[in-house]
């Protein structure tokens, strides 16, 4: 067997070991495939290595991580990679298939403090208003960024949403978030309005002859996709005149941002955002700490 079928091999088994294990997403499960065939590539350069992943050394992926940053690679891209391949080799190394993890004891490279980009109030207003609603195309868009902020979903869960994943009578969605975790979001009476409104004028329109359990349609009667998405909200931002970098993900930060600024606990926040853990919604900590102190500035004396 060649070095380049042992690879493709020991990635088939490791990605089956990751969906049955966590349940994680098609997109997910790529990203990690990418990560190690680009590692895998860089072996193949270096001629050094007969069996490809299996005879790497720690001092190889020193190697590669120093590769990267020569590179210039973000230092959230070479994190998410070091991750990716410490994933892979404590599964060769549970397997029985190397007997060292040349993975240990490599740290990740520590991230600029960055806050997450958001839209003002005003800004969202602008957005939520441009498509228009007078067509069954423009009503659909509407009600996606409707539902995108009223619940802070990603984008992959809103095209998957399903007409049976909202209850319009208790204001609800059913959502599937990642790892195939379910939780129940909340929606708002503004957003079930274009959800029934949507349902009545323009779903059955757009479905035509099709079946379909799909909630969000294309114009063929098919699901709405990711990157289709992606497309219509950058149009519409910039029909909007919104100069800020744009994408569904902004949405779902405006979503947080504001339910903080207008007095939301942190950890509902994370329940909502579908945050397995706090030290991800932590990120949004400054917002809670703006918004103390400017509670702090109007009603204490000494403010």
């Amino acid at each position: 067997m060649s070095e380049s079928e042992l690879n493709s091999g020991l990635l088939d088994e490791f990605s089956d070991a990751l969906w049955l294990e966590d349940g994680l997403s098609r997109n997910t499960l790529e990203s990690y495939r990418g990560d190690l065939q680009q590692f895998g590539e860089w072996l193949a350069r270096q001629k050094q290595k007969d069996n490809g992943f299996i005879a790497a050394t720690h001092a190889d992926l020193l190697a590669f991580l120093a590769y990267r940053f020569s590179a210039r690679v973000k230092a959230s891209t070479t994190r998410r990679e070091l991750s990716s391949l410490k994933r892979f080799y404590q599964f060769l190394l549970r397997q029985g298939k190397i007997r060292i993890d040349p993975s240990l004891n490599i740290d990740a490279p520590k991230l600029p403090r960055r806050l997450p980009a958001s839209l003002t109030e005003a800004d969202v207003e602008a957005l939520l208003g441009s498509p228009d609603v007078g067509v069954p195309l423009g009503l659909r868009d509407r009600t996606m960024l409707e539902v995108l902020y009223a619940s802070g979903l990603r984008v992959s869960e809103l095209v998957g949403l399903e007409s049976s994943h909202i209850s319009l009578s208790m204001g609800i969605i059913r959502v599937m978030g990642k790892g195939g975790k379910e939780r129940l979001t909340p929606l708002g009476e503004e957003a079930l309005e274009w959800v029934s409104r949507y349902n009545k004028e323009s779903r059955s329109g757009l479905l035509g002859e099709k079946l379909s359990n799909a909630l969000f349609l294309t114009s063929r009667g098919s699901a709405m996709t990711r990157q289709a998405f992606w497309y219509l909200i950058k149009r519409y931002a910039r029909k909007a005149g919104i100069i800020t970098p744009l994408s569904p993900h902004t949405l779902r930060h405006a979503f947080a941002t504001h339910l903080l600024n207008h007095g939301a606990d942190l950890r509902v926040v994370q329940l909502l955002l579908g945050h397995a853990d706090i030290s991800t919604t932590q990120i949004y900590t400054h917002v809670a700490r703006e918004r103390l102190k400017s509670i702090h500035a109007m009603h204490h004396p000494r403010g």
